[in-house]
């Protein structure tokens, strides 16, 4: 396969990070391409991630777009071109490897989601841990309309909504508007045009304020137990539990609350 770092070496960055106190925010930056997740969208959404995973500054992460589209899936452009099955096994697995590194990452994702997420692009929010969307955002997985169901994408959302509404989805392609698309649980909250970024940033500064150990904790707790069975479950949690009262941003917490004073947080 081409190295994508290469071939959008002469071009303007696919991807933007700033940081901002302990939110790295990161922005699709390919929006005459609906920020398809081309190989060099998903190279340095892969690399970014790799990165922020060994950011000890950094303690939430916003993922944005630019232009009027959140990301419309894979770039078709791309598939078209490259015919073949080795190839296609490849891009899968660059794709697939990005997902899991968001629901990986020890501090939480949050999709600040303007305009269409499709497809892959649906897949990449309901991926993140949270997600906020304009009024005027729409999602799709619409594979199933050009001979191509969204499997892989299937899996993310299969895991954010209900069993019912996610084969709807898959099985008509249709659109859905913020507002089902919080009725169902694929994102968290809903606001007014333009004002996405900000609440995206604001939930991601919130949660940022706590203490990085115990997100960190948390996070890796909530995927892990959701793949057990009830007993296996609780079993893990209270392991879980036990070892983080053992930590001293644990101790540091209580005490606060005890003495009715903000706590000061060490990450340990």
């Amino acid at each position: 396969m081409r190295d994508a770092r290469t071939a959008a070496s002469a071009e303007a960055p696919v991807l933007l990070r700033e940081d901002k106190d302990a939110v790295a925010i990161l922005t699709m930056n390919r929006p005459r391409a609906r920020n398809a997740l081309s190989e060099a969208m998903l190279q340095a959404l892969a690399d970014a991630l790799d990165a922020l995973a060994a950011d000890r500054s950094v303690h939430a992460v916003v993922l944005q777009a630019e232009g009027p589209a959140f990301s419309a899936g894979h770039d078709l452009k791309e598939i078209a071109a490259n015919r073949d099955r080795a190839y296609y096994d490849w891009l899968l697995k660059e794709c697939s490897g990005v997902m899991t590194r968001i629901v990986r990452l020890p501090k939480p994702v949050i999709a600040a989601v303007e305009g269409v997420a499709t497809a892959a692009g649906c897949q990449l929010v309901a991926s993140c841990d949270l997600a906020v969307a304009s009024e005027t955002a729409q999602f799709a997985t619409p594979g199933v309309n050009i001979g191509l169901f969204c499997s892989t994408p299937m899996v993310a959302l299969s895991r954010n909504v209900a069993p019912k509404h996610a084969m709807e989805m898959l099985l008509t392609g249709e659109m859905i508007d913020a507002a089902t698309a919080m009725r169902i649980g694929l994102v968290n909250r809903v606001t007014a045009p333009g004002d996405v970024r900000r609440e995206a940033f604001s939930l991601a500064a919130r949660i940022a304020s706590k203490s990085p150990l115990t997100v960190r904790i948390g996070k890796e707790a909530f995927y892990r137990q959701l793949e057990q069975d009830l007993d296996g479950a609780y079993a893990y949690a209270s392991d879980v539990m036990a070892t983080n009262l053992m930590a001293r941003d644990a101790a540091e917490g209580i005490d606060a609350f005890i003495a009715k004073r903000d706590p000061k947080w060490e990450g340990r």
